[in-house]
């Protein structure tokens, strides 16, 4: 008989008791699907007592996640613990540096430390495996990796935090305002402990820095991505772009030119007719697109425990059929240093601003955008509120510094009451 693939989980939350459902529950299908039977031998976390929905009596319980992931009987160390150092980082080492494979759903370790673990697994003959630290049980990394291996990816775009999006979608299907949407998906339980990691992008920017490791063979560079959360796009904003056929969606954007690595994470407008401008909800959407295979579209649950879970054992069965391949898909010293871009391509952008309510105030708007050598492509002017008058602008192509001089430029010549609201706005 075939000897079992032997795991030792460390972090028993949502996910963590997911995949020891999924493992007791389809022993069966598992065995059939990868010709093996697969064990959960021993698991870690901080409260032996908690109730999880799943009875943990049968295995081993360490305290130390470390000696976790050097036991004798433990082939894969599954690392569900999260965050970027302390304990998920130094068990992840020295289960690599004991030669054992590792599955993790750690996004935030791998977007700060992706390269060294990489180059650590290759040197000690371990494998490291993340399906399911991006965009939850969508396989976007197994699709990069394995599917389109043999394409030139030309762009990697998606909206990758469900937190995010639910929020835009209520502000828009309720017309809640930031705040009221924010506090009911805190209620809900969406946020994460420190909110900034989801409404300021952090998470999302994140799993853009791993995709674009795997589409472009560079080493991880999250310090790179140009990072910009949702708490600035007011209900005004939803509904204007709304007006216009527009949605707004908090959107990761990477691609490769000849001025370097482009990586942007921001609420950027997209077409409401394209599949990103349909996704509603929590769920999140990946789209790659190859110069073999054109545009590829995924969507799914972007979190939770089936779904994160689902992922996390595709990884496992992978290793239990005996399918090796590296960390980002290639050879880890084959990685280059990403260099980033230092001016976006061009795109066109919205411009909402509250003029002085005064004669030649758009005139002198549009004198600022023209000596910046943007043209305008639609404007429109809304009612007045007191002294204000709220106008909105669509630029023709431009790019973000030339429009940053025109803001600069508008706001010395004392008619734009606030600091004018410029969202970038994405063709797909």
């Amino acid at each position: 008989m075939t000897s079992p693939l032997r795991l030792g989980i460390a972090g028993l939350g949502t996910v963590g008791a997911g995949v020891v459902k999924i493992v007791r529950q389809k022993a069966e299908l598992l065995s059939a699907r990868s010709g093996r039977p697969i064990a959960v031998v021993a698991v870690s976390a901080r409260n032996r007592d908690k109730d999880r929905g799943v009875s943990l009596t049968s295995y081993a319980w360490e305290d130390d996640p470390v000696t976790l992931a050097t036991r004798d009987d433990v082939d894969v160390f599954v690392e569900l613990m999260g965050g970027a150092d302390g304990s998920a980082k130094a068990a992840t080492e020295a289960a690599l540096d004991a030669g054992k494979d590792v599955v993790t759903a750690n996004k935030a370790m791998l977007a700060h430390h992706g390269q060294a673990l990489a180059e650590r697994a290759e040197a000690n003959g371990a494998i490291l495996r993340f399906e399911a630290a991006v965009a939850g049980g969508i396989p976007v990394i197994k699709a990069l990796t394995e599917a389109l291996a043999g394409n030139d990816i030309t762009r990697v775009m998606g909206v990758m935090n469900g937190t995010c999006n639910y929020i835009l979608t209520r502000m828009e299907g309720a017309g809640l305002s930031y705040a009221e949407a924010f506090e009911e998906a805190d209620a809900l339980g969406y946020l994460e402990a420190d909110p900034e990691l989801d409404v300021g992008g952090i998470d999302a920017a994140h799993k853009l820095a791993l995709l674009s490791s795997i589409a472009y063979g560079t080493q991880v560079a999250f310090d790179a991505v140009e990072l910009e959360g949702i708490g600035k796009v007011s209900i005004d904003d939803i509904r204007q772009a709304a007006d216009m056929g527009f949605k707004i969606k908090l959107l990761g954007v990477c691609r490769m030119t000849g001025r370097g690595l482009e990586q942007r994470m921001a609420p950027c407008l997209v077409p409401e007719g394209s599949p990103l401008g349909q996704l509603d909800g929590g769920t999140n959407m990946v789209v790659i697109e190859g110069d073999q295979v054109g545009q590829i579209v995924m969507r799914g649950a972007g979190a939770g425990e089936g779904p994160t879970a689902s992922a996390v054992m595709g990884d496992v069965m992978d290793l239990a059929r005996g399918f090796r391949v590296s960390t980002f898909g290639q050879a880890a010293s084959s990685l280059t240093p990403a260099v980033p871009a230092k001016t976006a391509t061009p795109a066109s952008f919205y411009l909402r601003m509250a003029l002085a309510d005064r004669p030649g105030a758009l005139a002198k708007v549009a004198t600022a955008l023209g000596e910046s050598g943007i043209s305008i492509d639609r404007m429109r002017q809304y009612g007045h509120q007191s002294d204000a008058a709220p106008v909105l602008i669509v630029t023709h192509k431009t790019t973000r510094s030339a429009l940053d001089q025109a803001i600069a430029a508008m706001e010395r010549t004392g008619v734009v009451q606030a600091a004018p609201v410029a969202l970038r706005i994405e063709r797909v």
